[in-house]
């Protein structure tokens, strides 16, 4: 199920003008932006409701036979009419009438009601969950619902001695029942249409993920609505019923392709940046570069829509020799920022850039794809007269300007006036560069680093405009602030994180982070309350943890880690490693606006840390990729495996506003976990030696 709602407005009896307009607007904001979360019925409402959850426009009640959905329509913006109700009531057919109903995965916060002046009447501290289980509904079946932001969703769990069979569910209040040529179930209802997405289903065997054929039925004249199970699966195992991996495709052609970056716009379509050896790359018609550009390599920027059946635009972007790209940014309008490095003399850039010419042996270079593909709205290179600029991390503010960075060893990278640090300090130092919105200019750029060796590999920015830096050095003077959290290196490599003020010109903070090993940072997050959220790899035993996280020693070879550092910069929030007994590295990280954080990267742990219910419990190859979501109070909530037979990386993720999370990266398996067991991906198969691979799951 998944039915779109609009949050409630919650507040308190009281004279609400005594709160400044900015203040409300925060809370509002904060309201309308939370995960939906369930209620547990302590009294305050009608005893045959267990659980709840509410809003402006709509409420779900959770009873022991059905659930109840009730729908508002407000019209009286438009013409003066009354809202409209509608109720739909989810009855369970034949079904156990003593079923136990619970919440799980308590939630962080509490609510209070406290209706009138009697005190003995208010409700305090009343519990919320993350989901609300029907345990043994029909026999050996039980019934899961959980939510993304304003989106009820669920999930059957069929237990050897269940019966698929058993499961009828009835409409009551619905018009029509209908099934759609995609197998998706549509409810028709006086207010309008819900669609229910068809079901995608699996079993665990032995370890291993196997996929089932499932599909709706419609019963008894239409009126009861069940599921299909096709023959073939083991009985004597479960079967899950929607998993939670929406699409999966690999991406590529008949060569070498792997994907560094990936964005999502609100329509839920997906931008991926990709680093091609191939010639027959996908390109769609009219783009602005259809074909491969010359030399060993190009990039490639690809929109795949929303259910990752196919290619909105796909273009080559290069020159005629070497052409990388490492990351991708999305502005609200759809046009595409890109960054990498290229040793192209003829790299596409566009009249007025910044750079139009190379200046050393390889430079950065940036550039913004308008929101068709058609054409390049700006693109120039950026660096010095040295053999090595790269740009590896890109991100955008609310304006359009692109913040960027990377490595540098030229000593005449493009630095502006005032800026933080304007020499080169060490053999190699990172950069920070602020371009503004047509590409013309820069706003800023400073070089960032000490005497050794130092590279930037992340950039975020917050609403203030400050920039968020994460990399890795080896720099004993590696610039700090004072009261940083950590102000030395303590091993052969630390990894770094810097806050720049909006201007480029001073440190809002600089420390480093480490152990008595060697650590490097690859990727951060930054909330709108500044707060810092990096990951990378460590193999240092005394890597900073904080009490009671998740994993608080190493387990392997090398582990993830990942950490939240406090706005001033001074002190850890969270901490903890996240592994198992061999190599396991993060590369890929975001943050929804709950505050949970998304990761993904490399693993070849047999025992790295998964969740029950995961898309994928086992490792399949060598090497898989991982994706792993931490709640905002450091609790692990979702891991799961990602990959086939052969080598499988997670580089890159995003996540939406509804627990799903979008991966890419790159894939040499035959079977990776596309069609057919996931139908509809564009590109089923692979297609070259590696490919590609452009994954949205729910994380819930």
């Amino acid at each position: 199920m998944a039915l779109a709602f609009e949050r409630q407005n919650v507040g308190r009896n009281g004279d609400s003008t005594k709160i400044p307009m900015d203040e409300k607007q925060k809370v509002m904001n904060n309201l309308n932006n939370m995960q939906m979360t369930f209620i547990r019925n302590n009294g305050q409402m009608n005893s045959k409701v267990k659980y709840y959850t509410a809003g402006k426009n709509f409420g779900v009640y959770f009873t022991q036979n059905e659930v109840a959905l009730r729908f508002i329509k407000d019209k009286t913006k438009d013409m003066n009419e009354n809202s409209k109700e509608g109720v739909l009531k989810l009855r369970f057919i034949d079904a156990n009438p003593k079923v136990k109903i619970e919440g799980l995965v308590k939630g962080t916060g509490k609510v209070n009601y406290m209706k009138g002046t009697d005190p003995k009447k208010w409700y305090t501290d009343v519990p919320v969950y993350e989901k609300v289980i029907y345990k043994e509904l029909w026999q050996g079946i039980d019934l899961v619902f959980y939510g993304g932001k304003d989106r009820l969703k669920y999930e059957f769990t069929v237990h050897p001695k269940g019966d698929v069979k058993d499961i009828q569910v009835k409409y009551e209040g619905a018009e029509d029942i209908s099934i759609d040529e995609s197998g998706d179930l549509l409810i028709h209802n006086e207010l309008g249409t819900l669609r229910d997405e068809h079901p995608i289903s699996y079993q665990e065997i032995k370890g291993q993920k196997v996929s089932v054929d499932s599909k709706f039925i419609l019963n008894h004249h239409k009126s009861t609505v069940g599921f299909e199970i096709e023959k073939g699966y083991n009985p004597n195992n479960i079967i899950v019923i929607d998993p939670g991996l929406i699409y999966s495709t690999y991406l590529g052609g008949t060569n070498s392709d792997q994907a560094f970056g990936i964005a999502i716009d609100t329509t839920g379509s997906a931008y991926v940046t990709t680093q091609t050896f191939s010639t027959d790359f996908p390109t769609t018609a009219g783009v602005f570069q259809p074909t491969f550009g010359g030399g060993t390599e190009d990039v490639a920027v690809t929109k795949l829509n929303s259910t990752g059946t196919g290619l909105i635009y796909s273009t080559y972007l290069g020159g005629n020799a070497r052409d990388i790209s490492n990351h991708i940014a999305v502005d609200n309008a759809g046009n595409a920022y890109v960054t990498g490095s290229t040793n192209s003399t003829n790299f596409p850039t566009t009249p007025g850039a910044f750079q139009t010419v190379l200046a050393g042996i390889r430079d950065a270079f940036i550039t913004k794809l308008n929101a068709t593909g058609t054409a390049l709205v700006y693109s120039t290179y950026l660096g010095g007269s040295g053999p090595l600029d790269i740009g590896i991390g890109i991100t955008i503010d609310n304006v359009g300007n692109a913040y960027v960075t990377g490595e540098t060893d030229s000593t005449n990278f493009p630095t502006t006036p005032g800026a933080f640090q304007t020499v080169l300090a060490g053999i190699r130092d990172a950069f920070v560069t602020k371009l503004n919105a047509t590409g013309s200019a820069l706003i800023y750029s400073t070089y960032l680093g000490g005497s050794g060796i130092d590279n930037g590999e992340g950039i975020s920015v917050n609403t203030t405009g400050n920039a968020y830096v994460t990399g890795g050095t080896r720099s004993t003077n590696f610039p700090t602030s004072a009261g940083a959290f950590q102000t030395s290196l303590s091993g052969s490599q630390s990894a770094f994180v810097t806050a720049l003020n909006t201007t480029g010109t001073a440190l809002v903070y600089s420390t480093y982070l480490g152990g008595n090993g060697l650590d490097s940072a690859r990727g951060i997050a930054v909330d709108n309350a500044g707060n810092a959220h990096v990951t990378g790899s460590t193999n240092s035993t005394n890597f900073p943890t904080t009490p009671g996280a998740f994993q608080p020693t190493l387990a392997g070879e090398r582990d993830v880690f990942v950490t939240k550092l406090n706005a001033a910069g001074n002190a850890l929030i969270f901490s903890t490693y996240l592994g198992g007994s061999n190599f396991d590295e993060g590369i890929g990280i975001d943050l929804d606006i709950s505050g949970n954080v998304y990761i993904t990267g490399e693993t070849n742990s047999t025992n790295f840390p998964i969740i029950s219910g995961a898309v994928q419990p086992s490792l399949e190859g060598p090497r898989d990729a991982f994706i792993s979501k931490f709640n905002s109070s450091a609790s692990l909530i979702y891991s799961t495996y990602l990959g086939g037979n052969g080598d499988d990386r997670g580089l890159s993720i995003a996540a939406d506003n509804d627990g799903n999370a979008y991966v890419t990266g790159s894939t040499n398996s035959t079977n990776f976990p596309t069609s057919p067991s996931y139908p509809g991906a564009f590109q089923p198969t692979l297609a070259g030696n590696t490919d590609a691979f452009v994954t949205k799951l729910n994380t819930c």
